[in-house]
């Protein structure tokens, strides 16, 4: 990563991006904030509510007039920034949803996240005579969206697409057949000629990425279908299978996605579930 932790990295002209301090095996380095217009800005996903953070989104800010801070989804390394960033700068918090995962569904959901404004697919918002466009991307999470500048070609894809790895999807809000629609409504956007994504370096080949990521996500299908006719039964054995070798850090999301996986053949009525094992359906 060519970007040091909070420095203002100019992309392209009117698009600069700041590293958060939050690297693991999850974020890559860290989450990358996007800050869109000159004279006046968005921040696209202000990233985790760590005060040396806040403190270097702000100098970066430089006292120009915010007029939102948009947020992809509400994962804790993207949206807790907003609301001490929104009291700093004034702007009106706009995006995705609040999450909607029942009880402690997922304990990385920031619960406190509280939107001004909710925006729908294909509703805009104009800054410093840019329009971003919500392109809702369910999948990673329920309530995840993209950030369209359909006129500069430009794609803000979040966690949907990143730079670095493919998507963890993790039910119960994840939702595996959702983010393969969502891959394959990407794939229908001939126009988006970069997209910029939370984790990883600007994506300057997005549809050759995404229909490599389609064609993974079918593989991985295959392959579990596979390991189940040789007999392995529950994600524990279709992980130990399918993932040889991995890193023990990343075991639950590797669970999470075959999982996600299991769900969606299961509502097609591929496999079928019997307590904790899983079968081909007959």
């Amino acid at each position: 990563m060519a970007a040091p932790v909070g420095e203002l990295i100019e992309a392209e002209a009117g698009i600069a991006r700041l590293l958060a301090p939050n690297p693991s095996p999850y974020t890559f380095t860290g989450t990358q904030v996007h800050l869109v217009g000159r004279d006046e800005l968005a921040v696209i996903d202000p990233g985790p509510a760590n005060e040396a953070h806040i403190d270097a989104l702000l100098r970066a800010i430089g006292g120009r007039p915010v007029r939102a801070l948009l947020v992809t989804h509400t994962h804790k390394d993207h949206s807790p920034g907003a609301e001490p960033l929104a009291q700093a700068t004034g702007a009106p918090v706009v995006g995705c949803a609040p999450p909607v995962v029942p009880g402690d569904g997922e304990s990385g959901f920031d619960r406190t996240y509280a939107p001004d404004r909710v925006m729908g697919d294909g509703e805009g918002i104009v800054v410093d005579g840019r329009t971003l466009t919500a392109v809702h991307t369910p999948g990673h999470t329920s309530n995840h969206l993209c950030f369209a500048d359909e006129a500069a070609g430009v794609l803000f894809s979040g966690d949907h697409v990143m730079g670095w790895s493919t998507s963890v999807v993790i039910p119960p809000d994840g939702n595996m057949g959702d983010y393969v629609r969502s891959l394959n409504k990407l794939r229908a956007r001939p126009g988006d000629r970069i997209y910029y994504p939370a984790h990883g370096e600007p994506v300057t080949e997005p549809q050759r990425l995404v229909r490599g990521m389609i064609n993974h996500r079918v593989q991985r299908e295959r392959q579990f279908l596979r390991l189940l006719a040789e007999g392995a039964g529950t994600v524990e054995e279709l992980v130990g299978r399918a993932y040889p070798g991995l890193d023990q850090r990343l075991l639950p999301a590797a669970g999470a996605s075959v999982l996600a996986h299991l769900l969606d053949l299961r509502a097609r009525h591929v496999v079928e579930q019997m307590e904790e094992r899983w079968t081909l359906s007959a």
